[in-house]
């Protein structure tokens, strides 16, 4: 099985480390397309009564449609989208789609930027439909922006890497082939995408958000370059929320809870309708023990939410504020209600995430495994609401916590069957933070069989959990590895937020709490 996987790893690494190679490569190099397309409803030029002349996307990328019209909104909807306002983008690509009902990049776009709420399968049904009538380019696009939706990643990157090829100067390709590099947790390759749109535009704003979070998020954090970028985004975008938004959760992360507080009071004002903004300073309250104002907050965010997605994750920080507070118990039975409400709302993302915590949380290692079979079940064939791609993450998410569980108590063999079914989960998928997943899961298995060794380089597969970043830190000193071991202690250090994988690290032992809150 190990190889097997191995080989899937192979694969996907060679498709990412085409980066290097596409950048030197000549933006008019010969491209065949797999079929010509047919055009969409032509509109008449009214001078000369002829049919509209076909539109290129951003004045270079040759699209399908005929309407001016759909390719404007089109391109509103990405600019929104590229600025972190998603429902923005989802309302003018829907725009896009009415003007042009056959235009395949405003069906696949609008189904993209939905995602991140819930899924569009009607939009994602269409685009696939009408693919062959679409540009060449513009089906790159779609065969890109519909693989990752069905979690088929190999096509999607193959795709991904003929744009850049194409395009290796278009700002909006490399923004969005790094934005989908950063949701895969892939931070150095998209770092190095971001650098690469800079020396484009030096002073494309969205990109300088981004690049802020992946300094961060890499695997040597650099807490200097992120502020600096994220200050050089709020002086190109003065007035707007987004980036105080942005640099008050980079503070927080580096510690600077007074900062952060204040970058997310000047976004409030910008925007009091702000959700991002509310719930980050509810967030951040809570790291500093302000409960009473963070619950507050938090009650504010709820009422303000705009959906029902949002509004159940302002809920679940809300309760999660009972065990930050030393009221576990309070806490178990406040999740426990509020997965019920999520349960019979049918919201399945609530349920998936409110469900995790109480995992988690669990009063012992015998209650958290009889919870995670119960979220095993739920997720372990598709579920109404919820796309294959996030399926598959918090599928394997409950098999690795059934690694690190049992592998705590001694029990190998179990632990091993958990990371087999990871190992099955990751080669069918071929999914970038499923395999991370597997590779941590791994580690915990081989904490379970005594071979801390091969435990280590497992384990360093996945260095956002922060549960895993610890069992790492605590691997590494076990080992005498007193250097590696600081620098998973520092790496702990800017996952910094208040989740329920944070406070059990935080709240682990004396010893290592006290460094890190």
């Amino acid at each position: 099985m190990r190889g097997v996987i191995e080989m899937d790893r192979l694969s996907v690494a060679c498709f990412f480390l085409s980066f290097s190679f596409l950048f030197a490569m000549p933006a008019g190099g010969k491209f065949v397309a797999a079929q010509e397309h047919a055009p969409s409803t032509p509109v008449q030029n009214a001078e000369a009564g002829a049919p509209a002349a076909p539109q290129k996307l951003f004045g270079s990328i040759a699209i399908s449609t005929r309407s001016a019209e759909a390719r404007k909104f089109l391109e509103i909807s990405i600019e929104k989208y590229e600025n972190g306002l998603l429902d923005d983008a989802v309302v003018h690509a829907q725009h896009a789609a009415e003007q042009d009902p056959h235009f395949a990049l405003a069906q696949v776009f609008l189904s993209y930027a939905e995602r991140r709420n819930a899924p569009d399968p009607a939009s994602l049904a269409r685009a696939k439909a009408l693919l062959p009538t679409a540009a060449p380019d513009e089906q790159l696009f779609v065969r890109w922006m519909t693989g990752v939706q069905d979690a088929d990643l190999l096509p999607a990157i193959v795709s991904m890497n003929e744009l850049l090829t194409r395009f290796p100067k278009d700002k909006h390709v490399l923004f969005l082939a790094s934005e989908w590099l950063y949701s895969q947790q892939d931070y150095d390759r998209a770092r190095q995408l971001m650098e690469k749109t800079l020396q484009v535009d030096s002073n494309f704003a969205p990109v300088l958000n981004r690049l802020g979070h992946a300094y961060i998020e890499m695997g040597t954090p650099d807490p200097a370059k992120a502020i600096a970028a994220l200050k050089r985004y709020l002086q190109l975008e003065p007035g707007q929320p987004t980036p105080e938004v942005s640099l008050a959760e980079v503070l927080r992360s580096t510690g600077d809870d007074r900062g952060s507080l204040e970058h997310y009071a000047e976004a409030l004002q910008l925007d009091p309708t702000s959700f991002a903004s509310r719930v980050g300073l509810a967030d951040t309250l809570v790291l500093t023990g302000d409960f009473a104002n963070a619950r507050e907050q938090y009650d504010k965010t709820i009422a303000a939410a705009q959906s029902p997605r949002e509004r159940f994750h302002a809920e679940c920080q809300k309760r999660l504020v009972f065990f930050w507070e030393g009221h576990a118990d309070q806490g178990r039975k406040a999740l426990l209600a509020l997965s019920e409400e999520a349960r019979n709302q049918k919201q399945a993302y609530a349920e998936a995430e409110v469900g995790f915590a109480r995992v988690l949380l669990a009063a012992d290692a015998d209650e958290e495994l009889l919870q995670l079979e119960s979220l095993e079940q739920l997720l372990h064939s598709a579920v109404a609401g919820m796309s294959e791609s996030d399926r598959n993450i918090s599928l394997a998410a409950v098999w690795r916590e059934q690694a690190r569980v049992h592998a705590l108590m001694g029990q190998a063999k179990p632990a091993a069957d958990a990371v087999h079914e990871l190992g099955d989960l990751a080669s069918k998928t071929r999914d970038p933070i499923v395999e991370n997943i597997y590779e941590s899961g791994h580690g915990y298995e081989l904490i379970a069989e005594g071979d801390l060794a091969n435990a280590a380089d497992e384990l360093a597969a996945d260095p956002q959990n922060p549960l895993v970043v610890r069992q790492l830190m605590i691997t590494q000193q076990k080992l005498g590895n007193t250097a590696a071991a600081g620098v998973m202690r520092a790496r702990l250090k800017y996952l910094r937020t208040p989740t329920a994988e944070w406070y059990l690290v935080s709240h682990a032992a004396p010893d290592n709490a006290a460094a890190l809150r």
